[in-house]
């Protein structure tokens, strides 16, 4: 029986290699690469042509959100199943409107990230059973985080912004023009009624998007 072929991407390279230990325990999948972020894996991906990419969501650079976007644009067929350590709900619907089949947290036990990648392997959606909790219940509660206010490209810049890079900076990696980077940041103030970035950073901390480490 063919393997299952996958690709791993998140810019710790411990977390990678624990990924990497646990998968290879499973005789019917194989790691055939692994990218330290969304840049590296576009590049790879048409290299190695996964059967399943396994994507963390918070990496510095443009992030997996936008790796995901544009994964998605070149190869519509694309199977990703996103990771993250943080919990918000902002992360996961964000992920699966990008193009993502699947959402699980890092803290999940590891037969359930196996159960993930064989449904997304199959085309079919998987989403943690808490996050799929929380945003039930936020539908039915009417009870949203401000930063839904935001449009994906919205969003994306915001992420950045929290972790305290520059306009040239975000300007770089999302290949956005600084005039547009600006407007995208006068309409998150205007949206979320802050009045800088650190204001930014305390949002997106307190709603558990990035750590005190920025991670």
């Amino acid at each position: 029986m063919a393997k299952l072929k996958l690709m791993l991407v998140d810019d710790h390279a411990v977390v990678r290699g624990g990924f990497k230990v646990l998968l290879q325990t499973w005789d019917d999948v194989e790691v055939v690469a692994e990218a330290s972020s969304g840049e590296e894996a576009l590049q790879l991906y048409d290299a190695h042509r996964p059967d399943v990419v396994v994507m963390d969501i918070a990496m510095s650079g443009m992030g997996g959100i936008e790796a995901i976007k544009r994964m998605v644009a070149k190869d519509p067929g694309a199977r990703i199943l996103s990771l993250s350590a943080h919990e918000d709900t902002s992360y996961s619907k964000r992920a699966l409107q990008a193009g993502a089949l699947g959402y699980l947290s890092k803290r999940t036990a590891p037969e359930v990230l196996i159960d993930a990648i064989r449904l997304v392997s199959q085309k079919k959606r998987f989403i943690d059973p808490v996050i799929a909790q929380r945003m039930a219940m936020q539908d039915l509660d009417g009870d949203q985080s401000p930063i839904e206010k935001l449009s994906p490209r919205e969003f994306e810049v915001f992420m950045q912004l929290a972790r305290g890079q520059s306009v040239a900076q975000i300007s770089e990696t999302l290949k956005l023009s600084a005039s547009t980077v600006g407007t995208h940041l006068y309409k998150i103030k205007q949206k979320l009624e802050l009045a800088n970035q650190s204001e930014m950073t305390l949002l997106a901390m307190r709603h558990g998007l990035i750590h005190s480490d920025m991670s």
